[in-house]
């Protein structure tokens, strides 16, 4: 925003990029913090809010290089901050120390003019609450670098999730972004070690979710009545015998807790995720009882044209557990995007049905051949994909 100072009946003021599409009210909310909506709607009644000038109302939106046209300053007394394209938040917290200032920076993974990516690790919740001083948001204010405001938060991790997490470095990007994912263009992928193997190797899962009753919003579970509809795709990249299999997930939608809930489910929850999984969620011997749930790549486009496709590694105590169960890193990025958007296509959702009328084949056939007694009705791995088939509707491959 620039302003010029015009005769003593007006204030000019220039639209900056970052502000390109913004509605009026909006963008004097922006940079003119002490002015209030019903002023604001007076300026409009009286013909003294106008745009290139011509006459506006609150809700018309602007455009980069426009002029918008204000009484003057002396008049309506209020403070009007016009010397940066967007009024900087408050702080969050006391200000960083310098070890917290080389913590946040040390995160940053990904960096240019519209986005920053960082790796957030396990443990520190991506925003705060009642009970909850360290978080991303706050540690946002090590993160301007050369620009005059703190960026944005567009989505988030739980907090014992880790990986990606992206952060937008202006309003107009975090306008973007915020598209992308409600519009559900921004493709994400999991990493996740779970309990025991589904039979079903490569499936959706479709369940809908809701807050579960007398948790205060805090657990989630799913609900066929009064449920949001969720749908995750899940593929099983190695196995450790049956006590383990390692898989990538991939959300359909952006539910609470989905991915958690939806594995949980089908009788395989993440290992370490005690809320939805219980014991069955841990591991004997010296597996990590920390969450094994990792945001591996996020794919999503940029607003200065292309894409931004970043991939984050995994902490720890997830790589300990993928070399303790015997699998090998190298295997894990063999999903592309190019095979998940197929799943969507008239073809990919034909190919489906067909998949799911093989494997209700194969379960029949299973279940007739296992009659003559309970010893023959199927292999250990076998046991949970019934489970797994019947509850996720069957669709997938073997």
């Amino acid at each position: 925003m620039s302003e010029k100072i015009g005769d003593a009946a007006q204030r000019l003021f220039t639209i900056h990029p970052d502000d390109d599409g913004i509605r009026v009210d909006r963008w004097i909310k922006r940079h003119m913090a002490d002015v209030p909506f019903n002023l604001v709607s007076r300026w409009a009644r009286t013909g003294q809010l106008r745009i290139d000038g011509k006459r506006a109302e609150p809700g018309d939106r602007v455009a980069a290089g426009q002029q918008l046209r204000l009484p003057p300053k002396d008049v309506q007394q209020v403070a009007v901050k016009a010397a940066r394209p967007a009024a900087a938040p408050k702080r969050l917290g006391p200000p960083l120390t310098e070890d917290e200032i080389e913590f946040a920076q040390s995160l940053v993974i990904y960096k240019d003019e519209h986005a920053i990516v960082i790796n957030k690790p396990p443990g520190l919740a991506t925003q705060g609450g009642t009970k909850t001083t360290d978080h991303v948001d706050r540690l946002l204010d090590a993160l301007c670098f050369d620009l005059p405001h703190r960026p944005k938060l567009v989505h988030r991790l739980d907090k014992d999730t880790s990986g990606v997490l992206l952060v937008a470095r202006t309003p107009r990007a975090a306008g973007f972004f915020a598209k992308s994912f409600s519009s559900r263009t921004a493709r994400k992928v999991y990493w996740a070690i779970i309990a025991e193997v589904p039979s079903i190797e490569d499936g959706i899962i479709e369940l809908p979710l809701s807050k579960q009753p007398g948790t205060g919003g805090e657990k989630m579970h799913v609900d066929n009545k009064e449920g949001a509809p969720a749908k995750t795709r899940y593929r099983v990249i190695d196995i450790a015998g049956n006590r383990a299999a390692w898989v990538e997930l991939q959300p359909y939608t952006g539910r609470t807790h989905q991915l958690r809930v939806h594995m949980a489910a089908i009788g395989h929850p993440i290992i370490g995720d005690g809320k939805y999984g219980g014991p069955e969620a841990f591991l004997t011997g010296t597996i990590s009882r920390k969450m094994h749930l990792h945001a591996r790549r996020l794919q999503i486009d940029s607003p200065g044209g292309g894409q931004i496709d970043v991939i984050a590694e995994p902490p720890t105590h997830f790589t300990d557990s993928i070399k303790q169960l015997g699998f090998d890193l190298a295997d894990g990025d063999k999903l592309v995007f190019d095979e998940i958007k197929f799943m969507d296509t008239p073809e990919g959702k034909r190919k489906a049905v067909t998949q799911q009328a093989k494997a209700a084949r194969k379960e029949r056939k299973g279940e007739r051949r296992g009659r003559g007694g309970p010893e023959k009705r199927g292999s250990d791995r076998g046991g949970p994909a019934k489970k797994n088939s019947d509850r996720s509707g069957g669709r997938g491959k073997r």
